[in-house]
């Protein structure tokens, strides 16, 4: 029999399966609702920037972090430097991203976001932070600070996680 978490149902524990299975089970399947959420609200919004998301990643990892050789970001992002490249192509042309010689090697080129790419990734920051202000507006400060501790904990977690050769990739897994 299934049980109930709220008002959703919850998939029985496999036989051995212990209490941290079960907490890792929910947890996966509030992760899945969150990205869900995230993807469905963004597609929503009303602004278009000109910029899909994957490529927004990279803006807004030079506006934080500022330039970086093309190499370097591809690894700061977890991507492929094909697919990097082909996005920062995009930034380049739209004019949110510049190639600029580097100083410690002339032969190679850093990347750099420009005023314009600040420009919109602070007007993207504001609405970020206005809409989870909203969503959390009856959080107290506290609930908000232990959130922001637990997430940072779980993704730095997530970004040092090396798995093993012998552990399969879960189906439908996609590398981000």
């Amino acid at each position: 029999m299934n049980a109930v978490v709220g008002a959703r149902q919850v998939r029985p524990a496999p036989d051995g399966a212990d209490e941290r299975w079960v907490t890792s089970d929910r947890l996966g399947l509030q992760l899945i609702r969150l990205i869900r959420l995230i993807e469905r609200k963004r597609m929503t919004k009303a602004k278009d920037d000109g910029v899909e998301r994957a490529a927004y990643v990279l803006l807004a990892r030079l506006v934080i972090d500022g330039p970086h050789r093309s190499n370097a970001l591809a690894e700061a992002v977890h991507s492929d430097p094909s697919t990097v490249s082909r996005q920062v192509a995009a930034l380049v042309r739209i004019g949110y991203v510049e190639r600029r010689s580097d100083p410690a090697d002339g032969r190679a080129c850093l990347l750099a976001a420009t005023t314009e790419g600040h420009r919109v990734f602070e007007a993207n920051r504001d609405l970020r932070n206005r809409w989870i202000s909203d969503i959390t507006g009856d959080w107290d400060e506290t609930d908000r600070e232990r959130l922001v501790e637990l997430m940072d904990r779980f993704t730095t977690a997530l970004e040092d996680h090396h798995p093993h050769d012998d552990v399969p990739a879960p189906q439908g897994a996609e590398e981000d």
